[in-house]
């Protein structure tokens, strides 16, 4: 798995209070109680305040959180989480939404969160920097104590925020959000995962295969895949300009092991990563005859959907951590390129091993995936999980078996990785946020009588629901 959404997954909130000129905000005492609700996160122990942003109709905070570097010896050492409060009301239901990576400082809300009308809790991932033991043990980077560092935040804040709770995210996040459900299933009063990747027998990626073998249309499948062709039959000019950029930008590869693998890795991302970001619509930007396309024309396709300087050091280190839980607990996926002679490939697929450093043990443990989608199958309470149509990531998506209750699983027509709610055809759209209204006890008489009426409680905020543009890889989730 290794590129970054385009955008992060729609973060959608609501902002009732301002759909009142003058109405009072949530930086008011609240009803419950006259202490101000920064002294009250404030008072929670190993809570401390990073900085508070303002925002309309919100208190926005940025903190961090003491946490064990290992749940199971508490002793033996904590590090600071940094997380952030979207706080509207302790009267409304919450929102605990986890990206997987790194988390954002910047006002934003998840898409759960706009249609129930809530505060939001957002966590960044033990080991994504700065919320990194030091000195780094990796052995503690696991599922289990990413879901254990979930708990004990959700634990501190449910002394405050007392209503229903809700967990959502996208892509790793929504993994995340699924292995804490694993882990502590009461918990939550509902789970919302978004394009969360399912992995199940890492050895067997067929699947993946036979979506691209048909996802979009042929026209656009094989104007890709005569442009990843191209790239590599062009190596020896185009990585002439990846020399030059590299030694322009002060780019190295110890990690991937020179400029060579890299090159070939970018390539062969590139079909997945405009399936990950991109809409049919968009094939109309690629190289229509690749075969006598400029050595710039493909260049810089493949660059825009790639990224040629995300296999560099630079650009692999943030991403440290995700590598090292796919090559030792998530999965990853290998694809094959029939479309491209065995004499063009010299590396093929690289696994994550390949993109962390040498320096940090890895051993993968086959059974993990299989206990949490086991788990899932038969004992999913309270669950949607929503994907794209034409994003690789659902070509292998968690499943619901006999066991499974109040649990749906949907797909998004057209959509990518970006699938949400709002792109499911209108009689599922409906009804998963009936669903969703429901799980959070906000759920008005209206919609318990007719679900085909539910839309969410929060009108649409143009900045606090934007979709953020990130640092890009394609096989990352």
């Amino acid at each position: 798995m290794r590129k970054a959404l385009r955008w992060l997954l729609a973060l959608t909130v609501l902002i009732g209070t301002l759909s009142t000129a003058g109405a009072a905000t949530a930086a008011e005492p609240e009803a419950t109680g006259t202490t101000d609700i920064k002294e009250r996160l404030l008072s929670i122990p190993g809570m401390s305040l990073i900085e508070e942003k303002p925002y309309p109709g919100y208190r926005f905070f940025v903190l961090n959180y003491t946490q064990p570097v290992d749940h199971r010896s508490p002793a033996k050492g904590t590090f600071q989480q940094r997380i952030t409060v979207l706080h509207k009301d302790t009267a409304r239901p919450t929102v605990f939404y986890t990206g997987g990576y790194s988390v954002s400082t910047t006002p934003r809300r998840a898409e759960p969160t706009q249609i129930v009308d809530g505060n939001q809790v957002s966590m960044e991932y033990r080991f994504f920097t700065p919320s990194r033991p030091e000195p780094a043990d990796w052995s503690k980077l696991d599922i289990w104590q990413a879901a254990g560092d979930q708990h004990r935040i959700f634990k501190a804040l449910k002394t405050i925020y007392s209503k229903n709770w809700i967990s959502t995210g996208g892509s790793k996040g929504g993994m995340t959000a699924t292995y804490y459900e694993r882990f502590y299933p009461r918990d939550m009063d509902g789970v919302v995962a978004y394009v969360a990747p399912n992995d199940v027998v890492n050895k067997e990626d067929s699947a993946y295969d036979r979506f691209f073998r048909t996802v979009g249309t042929k026209e656009c499948r094989d104007r890709l895949n005569a442009v990843q062709r191209e790239a590599l039959v062009r190596r020896a000019p185009l990585k002439e300009k990846y020399e030059a950029a590299a030694a322009e930008n002060g780019y190295t590869f110890d990690t991937i092991g020179g400029l060579d693998r890299a090159y070939e890795a970018v390539v062969l991302d590139y079909v997945w990563g405009f399936w990950q970001y991109s809409t049919l619509a968009d094939c109309a930007d690629i190289p229509a005859d690749a075969a006598n396309a400029t050595d710039d024309e493909i260049w810089t396709s493949i660059d825009t959907i790639s990224g040629f300087s995300f296999y560099t050091d630079q650009g692999l280190s943030p991403y440290t951590p995700y590598y090292y839980q796919a090559g030792t607990q998530l999965g990853a996926p290998t694809i094959h390129f029939p479309h491209i002679e065995k004499k063009y490939i010299r590396y093929g697929y690289q696994p994550p091993r390949n993109f962390v450093p040498r320096s940090i043990d890895m051993k993968f443990e086959p059974w993990v995936m299989r206990s949490v989608d086991t788990w899932v199958r038969h004992n999913a309470r309270h669950m949607l999980f929503v994907y794209g149509e034409n994003d690789p990531w659902g070509a292998e998506p968690f499943r619901l078996g006999h066991g499974a209750r109040d649990s749906y699983v949907f797909t998004a027509p057209g959509m990518n990785h970006g699938a949400n709610v709002a792109g499911l055809v209108a009689k599922e759209k409906a009804f998963a946020t009936a669903r969703i209204l429901d799980w959070a006890d906000v759920a008005p008489t209206t919609v318990q009588e007719n679900p085909a009426a539910a839309k969410p409680l929060a009108k649409f905020d143009a900045k606090l629901d934007k979709r953020d543009a990130e640092q890009r890889h394609t096989l990352r989730p």
